[in-house]
């Protein structure tokens, strides 16, 4: 089932879509044993669910700004780079303590770190730190592969990325088998009768103690606000005095608690794509709802005007319409794939949601649905696998793993039970009529975590910090634009810059007027002008 807290950068999810799209076109399915070929910011759960005013929010603490001394030894290391295989990059590992209450070396987490540096010409100005978001995406397969590097900024900056402890190469999460995992995603979200709620929540229990068993000793410690701490750790060991630093979608709220924590060494920050700390978890589910709903209406309007729009022609509630039928179809009847799975509702929803993220998948995914009306579940099962990060092997990512541990860490679970689901269920379905019951029941997921949470609601002030671009996109399905003017607004020096248009995130996604704000900013330091806003 999709995590409905999946927060990553849209040039992560739209290089998915593209291998998902080489897949459809070739005619191979997205891979099994038998067939080849080719998402929190921290919050309080109210009774209610509704999110509290931010001014009423506790605003983060800052940490203390002289560095303990049974940190220094940390703060103290030196990296020895070495080539890591990718040509221009080099390669290092940080040690950072398991719990930073209590630092031990016996228990001290290895943390992966790559560079690529500066190039010229001009002077250096520093390390530049990037994160693509999640929680749970690789920092390093997004610098070495994704991440927006206009020659200017590479020029002055070296160019870092650290994957977060829990994530990729950084003693990564473990939950389930593959196989279990394949179970896993096929899960029934949109439970029609006690059966199928009893069945949805003995999935979520199992992955809970998979998760428990395999990373029982990392589960208490991959919060936002220990990944933070690690920055600054990094930052130290690059010899930085100030951070500098662009992050995307959940990469924002790992970059705002960052200022919030240290806003005497925060430097230039990018927070693209932006995430409200002072929100609820329920609240940041139900407006994520609203925001994929934003997105699907954005689909549909282009759809219904081509004759070949596998949703119809008459406008955008009819095609809402036809996906939710279609989706019914599948929850009775599965269809075939070409390979041993079979395209499920759950499987089509994660799909579609997969293509949400950015227009530039909106053709595939008319030619994805209009396979499965005609009984083909191909192409809407390869996006969905590439949403879940499922390669050809059959063997997933760590992403899906890392996520939860994350975000159920961050915040109170939204839900504690089915009832509180069932009650909520008519808000879901006003959000978003098409994908209002998967969300709300994907929510559930965090009631039977393993570990209490440990965040809480709150605003991030960042008093004293250096000034603060937070970039928000009037039509982000995952990170909805509300969000990125909460951000801003709390943010004693925050900007918001503003993108009219669709997809998640804009840095370095064909916006002149978004790329040269943000390269001004990092290169000058000149934030872009109140109330600018970019198409």
């Amino acid at each position: 089932m999709p995590p409905s807290r999946l927060f990553r950068s849209t040039t992560t999810a739209a290089a998915a879509a593209t291998a998902a799209l080489a897949l459809l076109i070739s005619g191979c399915s997205s891979g099994t044993s038998s067939a080849p070929g080719g998402a929190g910011s921290s919050g309080h759960s109210t009774e209610a669910g509704a999110d509290l005013p931010a001014s009423a929010a506790t605003p983060l603490a800052p940490l203390p700004a002289a560095i303990p001394a049974e940190l220094r030894p940390y703060y103290d290391q030196e990296l020895s780079w070495h080539d890591c295989g990718v040509a221009g990059f080099q390669c290092a590992t940080m040690k950072a303590p398991l719990d930073y209450t209590k630092p031990d070396p016996a228990t001290d987490l290895k943390l992966a770190v790559a560079r690529k540096q500066a190039t010229g010409p001009g002077a250096r100005l520093g390390s530049l730190m990037v994160n693509p978001g999640g929680p749970g995406g690789s920092a390093i397969d997004y610098l070495q592969q994704y991440a927006p590097q206009p020659a200017a900024v590479r020029a002055r900056y070296d160019m870092v990325a650290m994957d977060p402890r829990g994530v990729a190469r950084s003693e990564p999460v473990e939950c389930l088998t593959d196989a279990q995992m394949d179970r896993y995603t096929q899960t029934d979200t949109t439970p029609d009768n006690p059966a199928e709620v009893d069945q949805l929540v003995t999935a979520d229990r199992d992955f809970a103690k998979g998760c428990e068993a395999r990373s029982g000793k990392l589960l208490p410690h991959v919060s936002t606000i220990e990944a933070a701490r690690d920055m600054d750790v990094l930052r130290a060991a690059l010899g930085d005095k100030r951070l500098t630093y662009v992050g995307a979608s959940y990469g924002t709220f790992l970059g705002a608690t960052y200022a919030g924590l240290f806003p005497s060494r925060s430097g230039r920050l990018v927070l693209d794509g932006a995430m409200d700390p002072s929100l609820d978890s329920r609240a940041i589910n139900l407006q994520q709802a609203a925001g994929f709903n934003t997105a699907f209406t954005a689909f549909a309007a282009d759809c219904v005007k081509k004759k070949d729009c596998p949703l119809g022609t008459k406008g955008t509630e009819d095609a809402g319409r036809q996906l939710s039928a279609l989706f019914k179809k599948l929850d009775a009847h599965p269809i075939d794939t070409g390979q041993e799975r079979k395209l499920t509702e759950s499987l089509a929803t994660t799909g579609v949601i997969a293509a949400m993220y950015d227009q530039g998948a909106w053709p595939l995914l008319r030619k994805a649905i209009a396979q499965a009306r005609a009984g083909n579940g191909r192409g809407l099962l390869a996006l969905s696998d590439s949403y879940y990060e499922r390669d050809a092997s059959g063997h997933y990512a760590n992403q899906m793993y890392a996520n939860p541990a994350v975000n159920c860490l961050d915040l109170p679970a939204p839900f504690t039970g089915p009832d509180q689901v069932r009650g909520a269920l008519p808000g879901f379905r006003k959000a978003s009529p098409v994908f209002g019951d998967n969300f709300a029941w994907a929510a559930l997921s965090c009631a039977y975590w393993p570990v209490k949470a440990t965040g809480t609601v709150h605003r991030i002030e960042a008093k004293g910090a250096d000034p603060i671009v937070v970039v928000g996109t009037t039509r982000d399905p995952a990170t909805p634009y509300t969000w990125a003017k909460g951000l801003a607004a709390q943010l004693s020096s925050g900007t918001l810059l503003t993108y009219v248009g669709d997809g998640h995130t804009a840095y370095g996604r064909g916006s002149d007027c978004i790329d040269t704000a943000i390269n001004t900013y990092l290169l000058e330091g000149t934030p872009p002008a109140k109330g600018k806003r970019c198409t």
